[in-house]
């Protein structure tokens, strides 16, 4: 049985993503909150783009970066907030065009850090998707109050 998520933390951890400047510079967007999970997309356009034409590899870490947090975030205590502590990315494959897609996965809510896996696809305009990236997070979890607040 999948837990089900409380939607004032589906609205806390989206509230949190769409006060983030990099967020709205980037053209970000939240396709998907649940417990323990979260899906993200950048659609394609030049200032995301590197010299040849593809998706930076800038973008592809921002993904990652953001997506696993916010999935670590599903899983918070109240009173808890979380911070990347690390994150590795490896990179499969060139992306153009579409729409870069990324789907987070805590691996274990832990008390302390919380191991985020991450899938990065390149979803094209007839919605077949090719897998480009993948990355492991390890997410820390802190204070609310140490940063201000939640998520």
């Amino acid at each position: 049985m999948t837990a089900v998520l409380d939607p004032a933390v589906a609205d806390r951890i989206t509230a949190a993503l769409h006060s983030q400047g990099l967020f709205q510079h980037m053209g970000a967007r939240i396709e998907e909150i649940v417990a323990g999970g979260l899906t993200m997309a950048l659609p394609f356009r030049p200032e995301v783009a590197q010299q040849h034409g593809f998706f930076h590899g800038g973008a592809i870490g921002f993904l990652v970066d953001n997506t696993t947090t916010a999935a670590a975030g599903t899983v918070l205590r109240p009173g808890e907030a979380v911070l990347t502590a690390e994150y590795k990315l490896n990179i499969l494959s060139a992306a153009r065009g579409g729409t870069l897609v990324c789907r987070a996965s805590v691996v274990k809510p832990g008390r302390m850090l919380i191991p985020v896996e991450a899938k990065v696809f390149n979803r094209q305009e007839d919605g077949g998707e090719k897998l480009v990236a993948v990355g492991l997070a390890t997410i820390a979890v802190i204070a609310a109050e140490r940063v201000g607040g939640q998520a």
